[in-house]
């Protein structure tokens, strides 16, 4: 195969891969609380009026395929405030996404308008987490940290549980 072909054959399955991951079906929310706060709106570098909540990573069934983050965000604050980059402790690359029309695509960037909250969920806005640390294990907690355009940041956990975990133990 000459080397273009090649290239442009890894290039496709690498796409198709990741827009997969993301096409995984909805999931409920966890049954089990982890034992960490469930709402963040504090810290030493917390954004003012800002919160997070609701937030898990969902691992895939297939190892090496990316994960995913959902959770939702609030601005409570009186100004607009601009999401601009996520991060999630064990994962070197995420990445703020949304499927719309059964495709996928990045995000650069999210308003959120005061008094206005955004929900990272199956099916819509999420986070894709690449190359996960075979260190991150179902059950345990990892850390999310949101950077918005002023440089404020928002961390908080995120419960970690496998797809089938997700499904109420229905492994595909």
């Amino acid at each position: 195969m000459k080397p273009l072909r090649k290239l442009a054959f890894f290039c496709a399955a690498a796409s198709l891969a990741g827009l997969a991951a993301c096409q995984q079906s909805p999931a409920p929310a966890p049954s089990e609380t982890p034992a960490t706060p469930e709402t963040v709106t504090n810290g030493p570098d917390a954004k003012p009026g800002m919160s997070a909540s609701d937030g898990r990573l969902v691992l895939p069934v297939i190892a090496g395929r990316p994960a995913a983050a959902y959770f939702r965000i609030r601005n409570d604050g009186d100004k607009s405030a601009t999401l601009v980059s996520v991060y999630i402790a064990g994962a070197p690359k995420a990445e703020m996404h949304k499927t719309e029309g059964g495709k996928m695509s990045a995000v650069r960037e999210i308003e959120i308008a005061p008094g206005q909250s955004v929900e990272f969920a199956p099916g819509g806005l999420h986070v894709m987490a690449f190359d996960v640390s075979d260190l991150v294990k179902a059950g345990g907690t990892a850390e999310l940290t949101l950077t918005f355009s002023d440089g404020d940041k928002l961390s908080m956990p995120l419960a970690i549980e496998t797809m089938g975990d997700a499904m109420g133990g229905m492994h595909h």
